[in-house]
């Protein structure tokens, strides 16, 4: 009984979760860790949404009045850098996990986003590098399409390394094995999106006013000097925070598990799943093991212990057997594919808001009171009111009640809820079909005026329908990736969430593509030169009949899907797990 007590104050003087202070010490609970660390985080993250969104949302405005894009083509560009930004997060989450730490990389890569707002500036304020000289200009500079494509594409750089890095750098800071960070941990990804979406409706009310209202380079001036004090801010914090040393590639024990369970694979099963080949207990770790599951059983022939004559160095080495653990990462990561691919079609409904949505707001009434006009982009701002009170909601009040209700910390599971925001999404691309049908309407009774006797904010509905999903669904999904990937793949996991969205842009643009020569093929393209001579409406019919088939398939996925399952001790890592005890499950 003294002994563990003596453990348990132990517990609370001292974080032992493998993570390291600034110093490389084991982290003092009292003085590290947690919200005193994670507002610094927080902090960087409201400055990268405010640029990044300051950007994403007017970057359709720019291509077509300043670049002269015509309706597709301004939509496919703003699709392919959405794309390659939310996709570039694989490859700095990769290089944060294995090698430069989280911590170095978001450092790095926020340099990196600062000198893209530098030159982006530049190619707006520099005389030579401005699209044109005085007055109007029906085509811009070549030097400064070269500019300003660097600059937005070095931005994409930048938030490929921060994202990932960042957002799993802060969940970091709360222990997963100390029962009271484990619930805080709970709320960090909830008021992580409440500081995403205040950066988010900064950058589409103030900054976009000034992009109207001023100018864009000093709009761009802001957000670089914004983003140079944030920096200074995360470098302020780095004695508090909580730090994990990079293991190598987390990829190839991934490799070596089909490489032994291949080489093995004529072997037969054995009799109980405790024989399976564990971390001895004896070996002193800090690592959390995985209990063994009776899912792609194939890939557990690669703990089986050989008694074949070989040599013990022979069958010990990592590419001839692996541990339950590592089987179980793997399998983790290939119960990850259909969730994945299931939330594309989501993620397409999402990448219509900054584009089709914006160009829509463009040309609708956006005048108050005749004095002040709303920058097209600042409807955008709707949808994240509504992911804010949605997340406030879920947090404050659904949460408590569902928490009593099914007796779990979590209240509801990880992917019901990311489901609830799929539905929303459904509604959302109703909800601007039934608009958009409304707005071509008002053009055909009165082609002089256009959709300027409609008021804009007949486009309120589906903003706020649309965020109120994506405080289900894209919550949703951080936390998901992040939970349930293998604890060496924090950063990768971030960067997944990520690339469902990017995914989901390229998949847009192509999805555009292929409607554009079906439909002018039998007869006139939805797509016009622009919004008047388009039918987006029927497009928006066509993403919500999409959503609503996939709703389906992602119910039967998530059914069927077995969440991440720790135990702290090797020795009951296979045997607990095997009897669906279900004993240290954070899902």
């Amino acid at each position: 009984m003294v002994q563990r007590q003596e453990g348990e104050v132990d517990e609370k003087t001292w974080v032992y979760d493998s993570s390291v202070d600034h110093k490389g010490r084991l982290p003092l609970r009292a003085s590290t860790g947690v919200w005193k660390a994670s507002l610094f985080i927080i902090a960087i993250e409201f400055s990268e949404r405010l640029s990044y969104f300051g950007i994403a949302t007017s970057l359709i405005l720019y291509l077509s009045k300043v670049m002269h894009e015509d309706l597709k083509s301004a939509a496919k560009s703003v699709n392919y850098w959405s794309g390659v930004t939310t996709t570039m997060p694989l490859l700095g989450g990769f290089l944060a996990d294995a090698y430069w730490g989280r911590f170095s990389t978001v450092l790095i890569s926020s340099i990196v986003y600062l000198l893209g707002l530098i030159l982006l500036t530049m190619s707006r304020v520099v005389p030579s590098l401005r699209p044109c000289g005085a007055g109007t200009c029906l085509e811009p500079r070549k030097v400064h399409e070269v500019v300003f494509f660097l600059a937005i594409y070095l931005i994409s750089i930048g938030t490929g390394g921060h994202k990932p890095a960042l957002e799993s750098f802060g969940a970091d800071q709360f222990d997963d094995d100390y029962s009271e960070e484990r619930k805080k941990k709970m709320s960090y990804f909830n008021w992580w999106n409440f500081g995403l979406c205040s950066g988010l409706l900064i950058g589409v009310t103030v900054i976009v006013y000034v992009q109207d209202h001023v100018s864009w380079g000093v709009a761009d001036i802001i957000l670089s000097v914004v983003m140079a004090v944030t920096i200074v801010i995360f470098c302020v914090g780095r004695p508090f925070y909580r730090y994990r040393k990079p293991m190598g590639s987390p990829l190839t024990p991934l490799l070596q598990v089909l490489v032994a369970a291949i080489a093995k694979r004529k072997l037969p099963y054995p009799p109980n799943p405790s024989q399976l080949y564990e971390v001895p207990t004896a070996k002193k770790t800090q690592e959390r093991f995985l209990c063994h599951t009776e899912k792609l059983k194939f890939l557990d022939k690669a703990a089986i212990l050989e008694d074949n004559g070989d040599s013990a160095e022979k069958q010990q080495s990592s590419w001839r057997l692996a541990t339950v653990t590592n089987v179980e990462e793997m399998k983790l990561i290939l119960n990850m594919i259909p969730i994945w691919l299931s939330c594309l079609p989501f993620g397409i409904c999402v990448a219509q808001a900054s584009t089709f949505f914006i160009k829509q707001g463009a040309t609708m009434n956006r005048k108050i009171d005749n004095d002040f006009l709303i920058p097209a982009a600042s409807i955008y701002s709707l949808a994240a009111i509504g992911m804010i009170a949605s997340v406030t909601i879920y947090e404050k009040i659904l949460v408590p009640v569902l928490r009593q209700a099914t007796g779990t910390e979590r209240g509801i599971k990880i992917l019901q809820r990311i489901g609830i925001g799929m539905v929303f999404s459904m509604i959302g691309m109703i909800v601007a079909a039934l608009v958009e049908k409304k707005r071509l309407g008002v053009v055909e009774k009165n082609p002089q005026t256009g959709s300027l006797s409609m008021s804009v904010f007949w486009l309120a509905p589906q903003f706020v329908i649309l965020g109120i999903g994506d405080g289900f669904s894209l919550v949703g999904l951080q936390e998901y990736f992040y939970d349930q990937v293998p604890d060496s793949m924090r950063s990768l996991g971030i960067a997944f969430y990520l690339s469902v969205i990017g995914a989901a842009n390229f998949l847009s643009s192509l999805l555009i593509t292929i409607v554009d020569h079906v439909t002018e093929k039998h007869g006139k393209s939805w797509f016009g030169v622009d919004l008047n001579t388009s039918r987006l409406d029927k497009f928006y019919w066509l993403l919500a009949i999409m959503n609503m088939l996939n709703l389906w398939v992602y119910v039967i996925v998530a059914r069927r899907y077995s969440y991440k399952n720790v135990q702290r001790s090797a020795a009951v890592a296979v045997a607990d797990c095997y009897n669906g005890d279900g004993v240290g499950s954070m899902a």
